[in-house]
């Protein structure tokens, strides 16, 4: 019989990480030793590569920068493991948790999130953003998401792989695999860890350029997950706009005016479109989850 591959792949999507690998990946390699451990280079700048290499770990390179989404696709892809552990590699999740995130999947959870305490989020703002993320997304798919956007997460790997098609190339590939997870009726469990401040300097998030990407990410949380509960209040909206106008219209000059119409018009558009969304998403994730 041929053997088979480690139970549990560790996976890091890297970008200038070199200062940090050398620290980082030894410890990883002390509590795992038997792991697959897997950095995935995308396109940095810096001796990222050399470093993880002479670290001991396997190394999938991108020629340039595709994003962290297609660095967690990629080291996906090339893992051999049955268990799919995602870190950062700049040093805000540590691998002393990997226990503790692997450990529920026993328990016939499907995957396992890590979730930030209060004391992880050090910018205002962006911890505002992950709440209202967390609020939205808990009213979409009817269950409670204590972290919407952290990467720090273990999954089976071949349910993982059935969602990857799904997957942006960007800073949003958590948000999505939790969603469709969702959707398709694998259960998820949630593990709180403390997110020490991040080693490396700077973070590759952009504060002016993502916001614009994260306030998309809030309309195609609903889209993706389930139309019709963005649609269908959108539509009702409209419709009851409409007969506010036309109940004033009809008390004042006794008049139903365009405005009254083009607003039902616009609210039956609105239902309809949904509803054709709410299809193909069923379509989508029966084929995923099959």
């Amino acid at each position: 019989m041929p053997q088979s591959g480690p139970a549990l792949s560790i996976i890091l999507p890297a970008k200038d990480e070199a200062s940090i690998l050398p620290a980082l990946l030894p410890r990883i390699r002390t509590l795992h030793p038997e792991a697959e451990l897997i950095v995935v280079d995308d396109g940095s700048t810096d001796e990222t590569a050399r470093v993880a290499r002479e670290a001991g770990a396997r190394v999938v390179s991108h020629p340039y920068s595709l994003g962290n989404g297609a660095a967690v696709k990629s080291g996906a892809r090339a893992a051999v493991g049955e268990i799919l552990v995602f870190l950062d590699a700049d040093g805000q999740h540590l691998p002393e948790d990997i226990d503790r995130l692997v450990a529920p999947l026993a328990a016939g959870y499907a995957m396992v999130v890590g979730a930030r305490d209060c004391g992880s989020q050090t910018n205002r703002l962006r911890a505002f953003a992950n709440a209202f993320y967390n609020h939205l997304s808990s009213w979409v798919v009817g269950h409670r998401v204590l972290d919407l956007t952290c990467g720090f997460r273990a999954v089976r790997a071949d349910l993982f792989r059935r969602f990857l098609y799904l997957l942006p190339n960007g800073f949003s590939y958590p948000t999505t695999i939790t969603m469709a997870f969702f959707r398709v009726g694998y259960p998820i469990c949630y593990v709180p860890f403390h997110a020490p401040p991040r080693l490396a300097n700077q973070s590759h998030l952009h504060p002016m350029k993502d916001g614009v990407k994260f306030l998309l990410i809030i309309f195609r949380i609903g889209v993706l997950y389930s139309p019709l509960k963005i649609f269908f209040p959108i539509s009702l909206s409209l419709f009851l706009l409409g007969l506010l106008r036309y109940g004033y219209t009809y008390w004042t000059a006794d008049l139903l005016t365009n405005m009254s119409v083009l607003l039902w018009i616009t609210a039956v558009l609105t239902f309809l479109i949904g509803l054709v969304s709410e299809q193909v998403t069923t379509l989508l994730y029966r084929e995923s989850g099959s």
